[in-house]
C-alpha cells in the first residue's frame, strides 16, 4: 500500500476507543488484510471483516466504514461482475475452431461463439479475424450461473479496436467518469476531440490524433486522481 500508516482503531486518538471501533472525524481509516480492527465489543462484523476471539480483522484491503454499529471495508479496488447488456472492451486470450475466449476483467474469460462474432471464418482460419491479442468492444450476452458469460459483436458500433488505447479503471469508479447525465463524459469527448468509449468493465477506449489521445488520457487520470483523494482522504 501507497504512503501513510495503517493504524488500529483502538489506538487512535479521538472517537475512537479501546471498546471497539467508533466513528472519527479524521480520514477514513485504511487497512489491509489481517490488520487488527480492535474490540468486536457490541460491533457485527461486516463485508471484509471477521470476528476472532473477539477482535475484529480485516480480510480486505480499503476503506473501513461504521454504520449502524455494523463495521466493514469497502475495497480500494473492485472487480467485474458482467451483466447482460453490459458494454464491455475485451481482450482475444485463445480459441478453438469456432470459438474465442474473451478477458473481459471477470473472474472468469467470456466466449465469442464464431456465429456471434464480426464475421464467418473458413474451418481453421478463425484466428484471421480475430487474433490473440486483440481487442475488441462487444457486449454481454448471456451470464450463466458461476458468472461466465457469452458476448456477441453483432450490433451497432461493435467491432475490434485497431486504433488508439485503451486504459483501464476501477468499476466503480465508472460513474465520476460519466458525470450525471454523463456530462463529464461528454465533456472529456468535446474538449480532447477524442471518441471516448466507456466499457462498463472500466476499461476506456481512446481514439483520436496523437495529442487528442495523450490529454484526454492526462484528463482521465486527473480525474481519477481526484476521485480517489475524495474517497481515501488523501490517499491514492
Amino acid at each position: 500500500m501507497k504512503g501513510g500508516s495503517v493504524a488500529r482503531l483502538d489506538n487512535m486518538s479521538g472517537d475512537n476507543g479501546a471498546g471497539g471501533p467508533r466513528r472519527s472525524r479524521q480520514a477514513p481509516l485504511l487497512v489491509a488484510p489481517g490488520d487488527d480492527l480492535g474490540d468486536s465489543g457490541e460491533y457485527e462484523a461486516g463485508h471484509g471483516v471477521l470476528a476472532i476471539n473477539g477482535r475484529l480483522r480485516a480480510l480486505k484491503q480499503g476503506r473501513m466504514n461504521n454504520r449502524g454499529g455494523t463495521v466493514s471495508i469497502e475495497p480500494r479496488r473492485t472487480s467485474y461482475v458482467p451483466r447482460p447488456s453490459d458494454l464491455v472492451i475485451g481482450y482475444i486470450e485463445g480459441c478453438t475452431s469456432n470459438i474465442w475466449f474473451i478477458d473481459i476483467g471477470a473472474p472468469f474469460n467470456a466466449i465469442l461463439p464464431m456465429s456471434l462474432g464480426p464475421s464467418k471464418a473458413e474451418f481453421g482460419g478463425i484466428r484471421k479475424v480475430l487474433d490473440i491479442g486483440d481487442a475488441i468492444l462487444c457486449r454481454v450476452q448471456e451470464v450463466e450461473e458461476n458468472h461466465s458469460s457469452v458476448v456477441t459483436m453483432k450490433g451497432m458500433g461493435l467491432r475490434a479496436i485497431r486504433a488508439g488505447t485503451v486504459e483501464e479503471i476501477d468499476p466503480h469508479l465508472l460513474g465520476r467518469l460519466i458525470g450525471r447525465g454523463g456530462n463529464n463524459l461528454r465533456q472529456l469527448k468535446e474538449e480532447t476531440e477524442c471518441r471516448v468509449v466507456a466499457g462498463d468493465n472500466g476499461r476506456v477506449w481512446l481514439d483520436g490524433d496523437l495529442d487528442g489521445i495523450i490529454n484526454a488520457r492526462d484528463r482521465l487520470n486527473a480525474l481519477l486522481t481526484e476521485a480517489k483523494i475524495e474517497e481515501f482522504g488523501g490517499e491514492v
